[in-house]
């Protein structure tokens, strides 16, 4: 098919497209920076932002599908910054998709759209939308979605909408190196009893799912209109995870802890210190961090495995041998 992928030299965009090339797809960019790696697999490159909506309109042109993938994360900054981008830049694909004549949009969320700071353990599709966002972030994507999911059956669009929980492994370029270099910092603290279960999603299962949900998207199909957790099947040990991360970068295990109370309250005034004061950079923690350490949060793919059989192809243990390989390769 003719996809167009925006955010195509993003961390999930890279390799969405890798995957779309290797099957034969005609592929089509939309992304702001230069990337050489895009350059290499013959992409129509297409550079731009989706803020803009002529330059969204002309990206979507001749596309039989749209996978929406750009985003601003991040737990710190402005509302206009994160709105703009993540909830008006995605009514732009909306628009431009019903211009266009596209025929599917899948569209990247985030299990964030649900978490209202209390446990998760093997949520499913039926939680609702939180009224409680500690972050810009969630929020806005939960805005993306719901207007993502609205606009299924409108002008011959299908649509659908996956979750990715906390996506990883080789080029990540926000998670792990942040939890690197804090951890290099001395700055890196355990937080709560450290016996909390999270859901991963290793970055090429993520990618495969959305390919799995393309082929099995169409106007009045099982996932027209619907959302989707991602991620493996079983949940794992938050921190002893970050161990073994740390462990792969030479670095020693966590051995400094923080209470959960305490952790929401350290983040809760540096969010008030970096609001008033002229502080530069982001604060180390925030109200939404600690309730994401030290909390348990987890979730059921039943639903995309029965929708499109999602079933992820990558093991754990391959994958933290591919991010060994590489964090071995960048430490030479």
């Amino acid at each position: 098919m003719k996809a167009l992928v925006t955010g195509g030299g993003g961390f999930l965009g890279l390799y969405l497209t890798e995957q779309l090339v290797g099957r034969g797809d005609q592929v089509r960019v939309l992304c702001r920076g230069e990337y050489p790696r895009l350059r290499e697999l013959n992409v129509d490159y297409h550079k731009g932002d989706v803020r803009d909506l002529d330059t969204v309109t002309a990206a979507c042109a001749d596309q039989e599908a749209v996978f929406h993938t750009a985003a601003l994360p991040g737990v710190w900054g402005s509302w206009s910054m994160f709105y703009e981008t993540n909830a008006a830049g995605t009514e732009n694909v909306i628009a431009a998709c019903r211009e266009q004549g596209v025929g599917k949009l899948i569209y990247t969320s985030s299990p964030s759209v649900v978490f209202d700071g209390t446990e998760h353990t093997g949520g499913d599709e039926s939680l609702p939308y939180s009224d409680r966002f500690l972050c810009h972030y969630p929020h806005t994507k939960a805005i993306a979605e719901r207007a993502v999911l609205a606009a299924n059956g409108q002008n011959g669009l299908a649509t659908c909408s996956l979750r990715p929980h906390l996506m990883w492994g080789p080029r990540d370029n926000h998670i792990i190196p942040r939890l690197i270099q804090t951890a290099k910092q001395g700055r890196l603290r355990r937080v709560g009893s450290g016996r909390n279960l999270i859901s991963i999603s290793y970055v090429e299962n993520a990618a495969r799912a959305h390919l799995q949900a393309a082929d099995a998207l169409n106007v009045g199909s099982p996932v027209a209109g619907e959302a989707y957790f991602i991620n493996e099947i079983e949940p794992v040990n938050l921190w002893q995870w970050v161990d073994q991360l740390l462990a792969l970068a030479g670095l020693p295990p966590v051995k400094r802890a923080l209470s959960a109370r305490a952790a929401r309250v350290v983040g809760a005034l540096q969010e008030v210190a970096y609001r008033v004061l002229p502080l530069r950079g982001e604060p180390a923690m925030t109200r939404f961090l600690a309730e994401q350490l030290g909390n348990s949060h987890h979730y059921s793919v039943a639903k995309a495995q029965r929708d499109f059989g999602y079933n992820p192809q990558v093991s754990f243990d391959e994958a933290m041998r591919r991010l060994g390989a590489e964090l071995a390769t960048a430490n030479r």
